[in-house]
């Protein structure tokens, strides 16, 4: 009993432990991505160049292109971590798809919110059925029906293999929004980052605050993502106290 009794508070020492790190991990993060999103802000608004054809609206391209970008690594880590769980069936990458899953829906309906602002001074219109806004505004529902389904699903197991699927097959409109500016006629600009950004398309300046404005939500991402799955790491411990609980009452 004694060697029992021993053991049992050494795993939970090992268990603080870890929690520490953890937590002083996203404190971490916290403090990191306060101090990126005040120097971004400053890049974005002194540092800057005005665009001389779009002027100031064109700074909100420094918030929209880089949270539509951590939109789409969101639905990446949840297609990764939906394709593991269905292989392994650990909770722990079921959860980190769940969070990933939520916090894309934060990103990408920011994205939306910051297209349409830029929108109407520049198309006179706040929303236009064009390609990216449509299969964007596509991607939105796709994911908000992710985390439905993990709600209202008959059990929880089947829940989280639902909403896996869903995510997997859901991915399939991320290439499809960044490619929807080449695939069919938009009035949506052509891409400044990534395979498809021409050569020059911004001025070295821009583009510096851009790249930053990319360090500076990836920071954000990990810590959102890091704070939602400790958060769901402690209803799982919690709801698992609650059946014990209940179980040890049904047996009195």
């Amino acid at each position: 009993m004694v060697a029992r009794a021993g053991e049992s508070e050494g795993a939970g020492q090992v268990r603080k432990d870890r929690h520490g790190a953890r937590y002083g991990f996203r404190q971490l993060l916290l403090v990191l991505a306060g101090v990126l999103i005040l120097a971004d802000l400053y890049l974005m608004l002194m540092v800057a160049p005005t665009d001389s054809v779009l002027g100031h609206v064109q700074r909100i391209f420094y918030f929209h292109v880089p949270i539509a970008v951590m939109s789409f690594l969101a639905f990446f880590v949840v297609f990764l971590a939906s394709v593991v769980f269905l292989v392994r069936r650990n909770p722990v990458w079921d959860r980190l798809a769940h969070a990933s899953a939520e916090v894309g829906v934060v990103f990408v309906t920011l994205a939306l919110i910051t297209g349409v602002i830029w929108a109407r001074p520049i198309w006179n219109t706040w929303w236009t059925w064009e390609p990216r806004l449509t299969t964007t505004l596509i991607l939105w529902l796709i994911y908000v029906a992710y985390l439905m389904i993990r709600s209202y699903a008959p059990s929880r197991q089947q829940g989280q293999i639902y909403a896996a699927v869903v995510g997997i097959v859901g991915f399939v409109d991320v290439p499809i929004v960044y490619y929807s500016v080449i695939w069919w006629r938009s009035i949506h600009p052509s891409p400044v980052v990534g395979p498809l950004a021409g050569a020059g398309s911004l001025n070295s300046t821009m583009y510096g605050v851009l790249l930053f404005s990319f360090l500076t939500f990836l920071v954000f991402f990990a810590y959102l993502v890091a704070e939602r799955m400790s958060i769901m790491d402690s209803e799982d411990r919690l709801r698992q106290v609650r059946l014990a609980l209940r179980r040890s009452q049904a047996e009195t």
